[in-house]
């Protein structure tokens, strides 16, 4: 049995939907050639992208910036199964807070990432709606900034890498993903975790009703008689599915141009669609490895709008 029809198409909207806010955070962010101080009486010039908080990447080596990541991604992930494990549910909480703080600030402040001031009215606004995310758990407050959360990660982490870089990170990440899914069975703990244990969840989170449950629901209104709970379905889609492809597309876009980055959001959403129409309600699957394809044939589309140009 599908999703329901309704469910399946508003997390596709809002992937969509976060993939082309991401196109815009990126390409304000994109990179500019500036002057710095004299050496030896010389010129030296720099590579700024304007990002705030420091984030500007230092000029490293993409091969080097790749193993950093994928470095970085596996001690999180590491981190993350240590917490669960102690249940230092507070400490993750806080985590996610000054994470959720950051990442809305760098797509706020692309609005005008030159002016001064922006920065810091950037994060006055992403203050209380992080607040509300991560301790007040308001769904809509959640799904909002979950479109602004993985724009300002993908800012920071587009300048790191090159396109070589994106496409073997891609297909790492949807190794693991199929492991960690159909093998070990963590990213269905940590889901589970992360939603009956912090009341939050790192992806769209979207609850819907069946027909039964809704004729139920509506037994139980008409009777009054005292409050039960029911069980609700829930159509979930993890934060990596949604960053990476933003972050693919976000690179393509720094190298050859807008329309072959579109190419590349277009795909990811064709894969996502077609996954979510196949899928079984009930079932998890990994969603990258399908997102991932998506990319590539985008990333083969780009190319040929690259050399048709």
């Amino acid at each position: 049995m599908k999703h329901n029809i309704k469910v399946t198409a508003l997390i596709i909207t809002l992937f969509l939907i976060a993939q082309l806010i991401g196109l815009f955070v990126v390409s304000k962010y994109s990179p500019e050639v500036k002057q710095g101080e004299l050496v030896n009486g010389t010129a030296t010039n720099f590579t700024s992208y304007n990002l705030p908080y420091g984030y500007d990447p230092p000029e490293n080596n993409p091969g080097v910036n790749l193993i950093s990541i994928v470095i970085a991604i596996g001690i999180a992930v590491f981190i993350m199964f240590l917490l669960m494990m102690v249940k230092a549910e507070s400490f993750i909480r806080a985590w996610f807070f000054i994470v959720v703080i950051i990442a809305l600030g760098v797509s706020f402040n692309s609005l005008s990432p030159k002016a001064s001031l922006m920065p810091w009215i950037a994060l006055a606004i992403a203050l209380p709606l992080a607040f509300f995310k991560i301790y007040k758990r308001n769904i809509i407050v959640h799904n909002i900034t979950e479109l602004f959360i993985y724009p300002g990660i993908a800012a920071i982490i587009v300048p790191l890498l090159n396109l070589r870089g994106i496409i073997i990170l891609l297909v790492i990440i949807s190794l693991y993903d199929m492991y960690a899914v159909w093998r070990s069975g963590f990213m269905q703990k940590m889901a589970k975790y992360q939603m009956e244990k912090l009341r939050i969840f790192s992806g769209f989170f979207v609850p819907y009703l069946s027909k039964e449950q809704k004729k139920l629901m509506a037994k139980m209104q008409k009777s009054k008689k005292g409050e039960k709970k029911m069980k609700v379905n829930v159509a979930i889609l993890g934060g990596g599915d949604v960053v990476f492809p933003i972050i693919t597309a976000g690179i393509v876009l720094q190298a050859w141009g807008i329309l072959p980055a579109l190419a590349v959001t277009i795909g990811a959403t064709i894969a996502l669609s077609l996954l979510l129409y196949f899928s079984e309600k009930g079932k998890f699957y990994p969603a990258m490895p399908f997102i991932s394809a998506g990319c590539f044939l985008g990333l083969a589309v780009a190319y040929l709008l690259q050399r048709a140009a």
